[in-house]
């Protein structure tokens, strides 16, 4: 086993894989509504108190997902 390969006997990188980044990010921001409908429900029957911890992680969760589609978005191909 050799701990060290001289740069010109490496193989090359591979390419990266190709990736939806946009169907990513959307699939998490459904989620993350998904789960503000679910707490703001849960909140108004009462049966969890009104967290404000919760609904900040769900609001940063919903930020960093905008800005993740928008420069999935603006990347280019």
């Amino acid at each position: 086993m050799k701990l060290f390969v001289p740069h010109d006997e490496r193989r090359p990188h591979p390419e990266p894989a190709p990736t939806n980044d946009a169907l990513a990010f959307g699939a998490g921001l459904i989620l993350w509504l998904l789960a503000l409908v679910i707490v703001l429900g849960m909140t108004a029957l009462g049966a969890m108190p009104s967290s404000p911890t919760v609904l900040g992680t769900i609001a940063v969760g919903l930020v960093l997902g905008a800005l993740g589609l928008a420069v999935s978005r603006r990347r280019p191909r």
